[in-house]
């Protein structure tokens, strides 16, 4: 007997996530004022525009802090069923930082990255999942935002980052959605996603549904405890009320390195983070 009411929810496929992630590597990196960042937007446009006639630029300008080059910036907005009230927010940076600070190797720190995690895996993610929702209406309408200027910052001053979802978030209406989730370094390898502090004490229904979803399908990358408290893009939704958590693997050997390449991530991490959402809008 077969229950004609059922629905069974879309498959998140890995391997089609990781060429989206191989893809915009591709353009090399990603860091506002370059070629690799205007390519990597066209690319986002256009596909984006392949799964949503709503597809809305936010355009704004800030100042690179070391060199004093004043660059512009692009969020893009994908909008789902527009017309559905209850909506969810899912967002992840897409820009990537223009130093290598953090290697090893003095003599690369002014090198920019390529940043396959830490950029490309969550814009991955939605990329992916934005054919899905194109294909299979789920339960909620859908937000996608793609934050620019996450990256630009300088180390030890925390304003100077996320300068994307500042601007997003203080150009708010009255869009309030019923959550949202920040996808950020989620795509390496040894994947291992611990609650992020600001996000279970400003957003804990959230992260709350996050991670029983985890459990229930068996997750075993979500640690069902506190691990760091990572000033990023859930920032500035935080402070606007938007119950947002930070999805991020903030243990990463080769964060802000000239070795954040597509070889240390994997399409099995992409779709862990994937099947959990598919299983938040559908389920």
């Amino acid at each position: 007997m077969v229950n004609c009411n059922s629905q069974t929810q879309p498959a998140f496929d890995g391997k089609k996530a990781y060429q989206f992630l191989v893809a915009q590597c591709q353009f090399g990196p990603r860091f506002p004022g370059s070629s690799g960042h205007q390519q990597a937007l066209e690319y986002l446009k256009s596909e984006l525009g392949k799964c949503s006639q709503l597809v809305k630029p936010q355009n704004f300008s800030a100042t690179n802090p070391v060199t004093g080059e004043n660059v512009v910036l692009t969020n893009l907005e994908a909008t789902f069923h527009p017309a559905a009230e209850e909506r969810i927010l899912l967002c992840a940076h897409w820009d990537t930082r223009p130093w290598a600070d953090r290697d090893s190797d003095t003599s690369k720190h002014a090198t920019p990255i390529l940043g396959a995690n830490d950029g490309a895996s969550g814009v991955a993610i939605l990329l992916h999942l934005a054919q899905i929702i194109q294909q299979h209406q789920p339960k909620y309408g859908v937000d996608l935002v793609f934050f620019d200027g996450e990256d630009l910052g300088q180390e030890g001053n925390p304003q100077t980052y996320a300068l994307g979802s500042q601007y997003f978030s203080q150009n708010l209406s009255d869009y309030r959605p019923r959550m949202a989730i920040l996808l950020d370094m989620v795509g390496d390898k040894n994947l291992k996603v611990y609650q992020e502090e600001y996000s279970t004490k400003f957003a804990p229904h959230t992260v709350q549904i996050i991670w029983d979803k985890a459990k229930k399908l068996r997750l075993d990358c979500f640690v069902d405890s506190i691990g760091y408290a990572v000033w990023d893009d859930h920032i500035a939704l935080l402070q606007k009320g938007i119950p947002c958590a930070n999805l991020i693997d903030f243990d990463y050997p080769y964060w802000h390195t000239t070795q954040d390449t597509p070889d240390k991530c994997s399409p099995e991490s992409l779709e862990k983070i994937g099947r959990l959402l598919v299983s938040i809008l559908y389920d």
